[in-house]
């Protein structure tokens, strides 16, 4: 596995006002222990997007923490991040390796389903996701994972497997002890007053597991 595959997933929130807001944002997750970072922003224009993510990609270099892209494989492409993450309706994993290279960690919402996540890992992913696992404020309507897609992937899958959706300090261990590798986070960790502590209030999870 590759080892910045575990641990907390930071996903950012799109209410950042300003790229240096941003920046200041993603700095105080990977403070906090965050091992993988993820731009997430569907409110700012083309022109907005790629200077927020070629400015996060600068702070994550400098911090050795790989960058993901949500959605947007061109984005990806255009600022040499370090993969992208593909949903339901963007490019399949096929299409995102040849545009990205070998090299790019590409990873796959699967929903509740563990079908798609065989097909995903087969296909080359580096990495599945299933949720939401509780009630979700970015996704109030998404369809509910149960936890024993985790164990399954853990079982039968040779990729991590990634837990989202009203994920919190007090709930993710039991998604930890399922199987999950990381636990993808947005409001839990960018929506609250120090970013930095509650980044590491989730880190610790996977600390305490390792004891």
């Amino acid at each position: 596995m590759t080892a910045s595959l575990a641990g907390l997933y930071a996903i950012t929130s799109d209410t950042a006002p300003s790229v240096a807001a941003l920046v200041a944002q993603v700095a105080a997750a990977i403070d906090g222990g965050a091992r993988l970072i993820q731009y997430r922003d569907k409110r700012a224009s083309s022109v907005e997007r790629h200077a927020r993510a070629a400015a996060l990609l600068a702070l994550c270099r400098a911090a050795n923490i790989p960058l993901m892209i949500n959605d947007d494989v061109a984005l990806a492409l255009a600022i040499g991040a370090d993969g992208v993450h593909l949903g339901r309706d963007d490019a399949n994993v096929h299409s995102a390796r040849a545009r990205l290279g070998d090299a790019a960690i590409i990873g796959v919402s699967c929903y509740d389903a563990f079908a798609l996540a065989k097909t995903a890992a087969a296909a080359g992913a580096n990495y599945v996701a299933f949720g939401s696992f509780f009630a979700s404020a970015t996704k109030p309507h998404a369809v509910r994972a149960d936890p024993a897609l985790l164990t399954a992937a853990r079982r039968e899958l040779a990729v991590p497997c990634v837990a989202i959706g009203g994920i919190t300090p007090q709930n993710g261990r039991a998604l930890i002890a399922a199987g999950a590798h990381m636990l993808a986070v947005i409001t839990g960790v960018f929506d609250q007053p120090d970013i930095a502590a509650a980044a590491r209030s989730y880190s610790n999870l996977f600390i305490k597991e390792l004891i």
